[in-house]
């Protein structure tokens, strides 16, 4: 996007003032959407983002900028802007860049930029149709799919280079669903780091019909008691608590300035036994990884906790420096007008020993959250509510009556201590989080597990 040689020239004009590190961070996407709701085909929206931003680090400081101005002066203009925040002489000088091999682990057979429109819509429409006329009470059908081309390129005052293409693309389809006192809504977003290849690989036909079939079924469910019981949390998109509550206070922004309960515990028990935790941005094509992180860093594959002892945190390049420690790839931003910091890639409690049949039979009378929706948590306490998009009462043994309204309410360093029994059966779910570096794809998975104790809100009174 620029060359090396004007690349030199913005890095040495950043450290002019006495900073120890700078960076170029260029990026260029393409993005588009396509749509059918209730039949009809939407015009298709795209987007192309482009710009740099210029980070210099000095110590424990750092200031960040950006601009969508790629021209020489541009980019020197902003250097300069953000190089007076410091006064001292500068210490370092950078002589020559070479490019760094980038080793692509993510590869797609039917590129994005390739596609065909029509194929793309004729797949929508049929799995619209499949919804929309699964049951009367279907008021609402949405099919889509989501695609971003994403090229960056990296130039950092240690004379490096680094360029990487990432494809991803994401479906997701939605049920909403309605009756006299009732409004039911289902949904599924399946995505992944590939190309169309992906699409063609999935059900899309069963996909349709499961998400109806949810909101049609929501619309019968009862009120969910409320209280203190035993919880059994459903595999895939039931890691989202140990993601929200215990992920993001893993992450370095809040480890290294001691926001977070898990501060200064390496090596020390923070879960039950039974509890293995990774992040892992290495799995290839899933829909967190990446080949690099936005700072140019390898990613890698973290244990996070093994077998209730804390291993690892999740760290970025700067938050390195607050806690003496390498970055594990994980500088992750959204875009060109963010700086990077330490974020999840694809965070999953690893598969255990029991199997889910066992799990279920273990509880006399509890509940079963077999997916669960959107909360809210707080990364410096790691006290969260979460809803249940799909939930049932468990009765000796047994998996009962679907209810609804259902949340769990706790704190993410209590409940690792409470996730007893772990299945075999890991599952992972795509979505996106948004943080202090903006919105960034993600997954979060786990086996099937089961909470000894968590407090259920609800509004059904008391579970008997």
């Amino acid at each position: 996007m620029i060359s090396k040689k004007l690349a030199l020239e913005v890095l040495n004009v950043a450290l002019s003032t006495g900073g120890d590190f700078a960076e170029i961070f260029l990026e260029e996407t393409h993005s588009a959407t396509y749509l059918v709701e209730n039949g009809k085909t939407q015009p298709p929206t795209t987007s192309l983002t482009y710009g740099a931003g210029i980070r210099i680090l000095k110590d424990l400081q750092s200031v960040y900028g950006h601009t969508s101005d790629l021209s020489k002066k541009g980019l020197l203009k902003l250097a300069t802007t953000l190089s007076a925040a410091q006064n001292a002489p500068q210490t370092h000088k950078v002589e020559q860049i070479r490019k760094v091999n980038v080793k692509k682990n993510h590869t797609s057979t039917r590129s994005i930029e390739s596609l065909n429109v029509e194929e793309i819509i004729e797949k929508l429409k049929v799995a619209n149709l499949i919804i929309s006329t699964y049951d009367s009470r279907i008021v609402r059908s949405i099919t889509g799919l989501i695609t971003e081309v994403r090229n960056i390129t990296i130039f950092n005052s240690e004379g490096k280079q680094f360029d990487d293409k990432q494809e991803r693309l994401r479906m997701y389809f939605q049920a909403i669903a309605m009756a006299p006192n009732a409004f039911e809504v289902g949904f599924n977003g399946p995505g992944a780091h590939q190309g169309f290849e992906y699409i063609e690989g999935l059900d899309l036909e069963k996909t349709a019909r499961e998400v109806a079939d949810l909101a049609i079924r929501k619309l019968s469910a009862v009120e969910c008691p409320s209280g203190k019981m035993p919880v059994v949390i459903g595999n895939g998109f039931g890691g989202v608590i140990f993601h929200e509550a215990c992920g993001h206070p893993l992450e370095a922004s809040a480890v290294s300035k001691g926001l977070s309960p898990f501060a200064g515990k390496i090596g020390q028990k923070v879960a039950h036994e039974a509890v293995t935790a990774i992040d892992d941005g290495t799995i290839v094509n899933a829909w967190g990884s990446n080949n690099i992180d936005d700072e140019g860093v390898k990613t890698t594959k973290i244990v996070l906790i093994k077998n209730g002892i804390l291993q690892n945190y999740i760290v970025d390049r700067f938050n390195g420096r607050r806690m003496n420690a390498e970055s594990t790839g994980s500088g992750r931003r959204q875009n060109y007008q963010y700086e990077p910091t330490s974020r999840m890639s694809n965070t999953y409690i690893a598969p255990g020993k029991h199997t889910t049949e066992e799990i279920i039979s273990s509880v006399k009378l509890g509940l079963y959250a077999k997916s669960l929706g959107g909360g809210s948590v707080n990364p410096a306490t790691g006290d969260f509510n979460f809803a249940c998009e799909e939930a049932y009462i468990i009765r000796d043994g047994k998996v009962a009556e679907l209810v609804k309204g259902a949340s769990l309410i706790g704190n993410g360093a209590d409940i690792l201590m409470k996730i007893d029994m772990v299945a075999g059966d890991l599952d992972r779910a795509q979505g996106m989080c948004g943080a202090a570096s903006g919105s960034i794809p993600v997954e979060v998975g786990q086996p099937t597990i089961r909470v000894d104790e968590i407090t259920v809100g609800g509004r059904g009174g008391a579970l008997k």
